[in-house]
C-alpha cells in the first residue's frame, strides 16, 4: 500500500482539528488533505501561509491548464481559505489573502445532461436477466435510476439497508457523512425482492462481485451502465451519474418540489439541486408513481 505523504506540522495539525475539533467526515478530511497536498507540491519550501493573492491566482491558472472544472478549483479556494484561517488563528500568519476572494466562473453552472423518458425505457428494457450476474446489474441499473443514489452509495449498501416493508432504502454513507431515506418506486421494489431472494443471506454488501464475492465497485457499476446503455443503442456516454441527474430531472419533469428532491438526494440545500433543477409543486410519492412506474416505460427486461 502506497504511504500517505506527510504535510507540514501546521497542516496535519490543521487536518487533526477538523477530525477531532470539528468531527468532519473522513471523506471530507481526505478531500481537505488532497487540496493542501497539491498546493504544497506546488508551493515547494514556501510556507502556504506565506502565499499571496497573486501566487493564489498563478496557482488557480495552473490548475485551470490541467482541465479542473470550475467547480473544483471553487471547492479548492474554499479548502485553502479554511485553512489560511486556522493558521491566522494559530499566528503563523497576519492575514488570510483568501478572504472575500470567489471565482465568478465557478457560478456558471451547466445543465447536466439526463435521459429522455424513451431513453429511460430502453436503458431498462435492453439489461438483461439471463444470468445471475445479468440480473445483478439490472438491480443496479434500476436502483439508480429509480433512487437517484451516487455510485459510492450503491457500492456501500448493505442487505440490511433496504428495508422491504416500508420500501425505503437507507443510505448510510452519503456524500459528507449525510445520511437518507429514499423510497423505492414499486417496479423497483419488485424486482429488488426477486434479487434478495435469490441472493440469499442476511447481512452483508447488497452487490458483490461475481468471484471474489466483495462488495462492487465504481468499475463494475459503471460497466453495468455502460453495457445496458450500448445494447439500448444510445448514442452518447451514458454514466452512472447520468442515472441520478436522469431520476433528479425527471421527478423535476413530474411537478416534484425542489426542496423535497433537494432532500431525497442528499444535497446540503436546495440551492444545490437548482444546478438544473426548478421550484415545482408536488409530493415525492405522487411523483414517484408518475416516473412511469409501470410497464410501458421500466419495460419487461431480455430473456
Amino acid at each position: 500500500m502506497r504511504e500517505r505523504m506527510e504535510l507540514d506540522p501546521l497542516i496535519e495539525g490543521y487536518l487533526s482539528y477538523m477530525k477531532d475539533v470539528g468531527r468532519k467526515p473522513e471523506g471530507t478530511i481526505r478531500d481537505v488533505r488532497c487540496t493542501l497536498k497539491r498546493l504544497s507540491v506546488a508551493a515547494g519550501q514556501t510556507p502556504l501561509w506565506k502565499w499571496d493573492l497573486a501566487r493564489f491566482i498563478r496557482w488557480l491558472d495552473e490548475e485551470r491548464a490541467a482541465d479542473r472544472s470550475p467547480l473544483t478549483l471553487a471547492k479548492n479556494i474554499s479548502h485553502a481559505r479554511q485553512f489560511l484561517d486556522y493558521a491566522w488563528r494559530s499566528g503563523r500568519t497576519d492575514r488570510n489573502a483568501l478572504d472575500g476572494f470567489a471565482l465568478q466562473d465557478a457560478r456558471r453552472r451547466t445543465v447536466p445532461r439526463a435521459l429522455s423518458l424513451e431513453e429511460a425505457e430502453r436503458l431498462l428494457a435492453a439489461c438483461r436477466t439471463e444470468t445471475a450476474l445479468d440480473r445483478r446489474n439490472r438491480a443496479m441499473v434500476l436502483i439508480l435510476y429509480g433512487c437517484g443514489l451516487r455510485t459510492h452509495e450503491l457500492c456501500d449498501l448493505s442487505v440490511t439497508d433496504v428495508d422491504a416493508q416500508r420500501q425505503e432504502i437507507t443510505v448510510r454513507k452519503g456524500k459528507g457523512g449525510r445520511q437518507r431515506v429514499v423510497p423505492i418506486p414499486d417496479s423497483v421494489h419488485k424486482e429488488l425482492l426477486a434479487y434478495l431472494l435469490e441472493r440469499g443471506g442476511k447481512r452483508g454488501a447488497l452487490f458483490k462481485t461475481e468471484h471474489k464475492k466483495r462488495p462492487v465497485g465504481p468499475a463494475d457499476v459503471g460497466e453495468a451502465v455502460g453495457t445496458a446503455a450500448r445494447d439500448a443503442r444510445i448514442a452518447w456516454h451514458v454514466t452512472p451519474k447520468t442515472l441520478r441527474h436522469t431520476y433528479a430531472t425527471h421527478l423535476m419533469d413530474a411537478g416534484v418540489d425542489v426542496g423535497v428532491i433537494s432532500i431525497l438526494m442528499g444535497h446540503r440545500s436546495p440551492s444545490e439541486t437548482g444546478v438544473y433543477l426548478h421550484a415545482l409543486k408536488g409530493r415525492a410519492e405522487d411523483a414517484l408513481d408518475k416516473l412511469k412506474d409501470n410497464d410501458d416505460v421500466w419495460g419487461e427486461p431480455k430473456e
